[in-house]
């Protein structure tokens, strides 16, 4: 008798525990066909999220992005509001329809403000266009910078990122004077730059950051000193990035992960080596090459 209760004891507690077990992983619907996701972030940290689903003969599951959901309307495209049946908290099951349906939200508790930087730690497994406040040109995605230049947005595929941007980032002009000659070095971030110094003997600009995992993009004139670079926070080397390089100017992205002095070290450096030097030194070359295979043959 003891056996056969303890038999439908276990059995009970299957069918109670197994239902809320895998809820998550039933689907009501065949997953929803979305033709695109659009992701608008404000000014003051509100995203406002649009996906537009193909039209199907079939019921069709959307699984809304994580955070807190408001103002969600679910409408085909005349603007006719559509029925819906909710699944959970981020869930929607979508009738059957013959025309195209849009979906918009607003998203919040997802972006966070802190030491400077608007953070957005997002994961949405579908290609997801983003389109940033007005004044952003350019901002960081996984440690990388991007810079709109005129383009409107940009796309994330198969979205898993970590985004970061600032209003305002300060500008810091560095003037450095050799002899007769004088260069700017543009500091672009919110920390605070001391006791700035070029060493040409070293090859070397140098300053000191009193703030820890923050930003910093440095422009330096090539006629200055010339790339690659390596890139010391005190006596370790540290990443840096290349952000780009217009012939004059390259443009250098670090994040240092503790305050102390920072060191870029050269190749060349004025007056050393001017900028045109290496394209001289090349074509010397070919045109030497003949003369040499002459000397060669006799």
């Amino acid at each position: 008798m003891k056996k056969i209760l303890f038999s439908f004891l276990i059995l009970f507690s299957l069918i109670v525990i197994l239902p809320s077990a895998y809820a998550q992983e039933f689907s009501f619907g065949e997953k929803a066909k979305q033709k695109s996701v659009e992701v608008n972030i404000s000014e003051d940290g509100r995203l406002f999220v649009t996906h537009i689903i193909d039209s199907s003969n079939s019921q069709q599951q959307l699984d809304l992005m994580d955070g807190t959901i408001k103002n969600l309307s679910v409408t085909d495209e005349n603007g006719n509001k559509r029925q819906i049946t909710t699944i959970g908290e981020n869930s929607i099951l979508i009738l059957s329809s013959q025309t195209d349906t849009i979906v918009n939200y607003e998203l919040e508790d997802v972006l966070e403000f802190n030491n400077d930087y608007w953070t957005l730690e997002f994961l949405y497994l579908e290609s997801t266009k983003f389109f940033m406040p007005d004044r952003i040109q350019s901002f960081y995605v996984n440690d990388q910078i991007v810079n709109l230049g005129d383009k409107q947005g940009f796309v994330c595929h198969g979205c898993q990122m970590i985004l970061e941007y600032s209003f305002d980032e300060p500008r810091i002009i560095q003037n450095v004077k050799w002899e007769e000659q004088k260069f700017d070095v543009e500091i672009i971030s919110h920390v605070e730059i001391s006791n700035f110094v070029f060493n040409q003997p070293e090859k070397s600009l140098t300053f000191e950051i009193s703030e820890e995992s923050k930003f910093l993009t440095i422009v330096i004139p090539l006629e200055l000193l010339w790339e690659p670079y390596t890139v010391f926070l005190d006596d370790e080397i540290i990443k840096v990035l290349p952000i780009s390089s217009n012939g004059t100017h390259v443009s250098l992205l670090i994040k240092p992960e503790t305050s102390g002095e920072i060191s870029i070290i050269g190749t060349t450096v004025v007056p050393e080596f001017p900028i045109i030097a290496p394209l001289a030194i090349g074509f010397l070359i070919i045109l030497a090459m003949p003369f040499v295979k002459k000397f060669n043959l006799h």
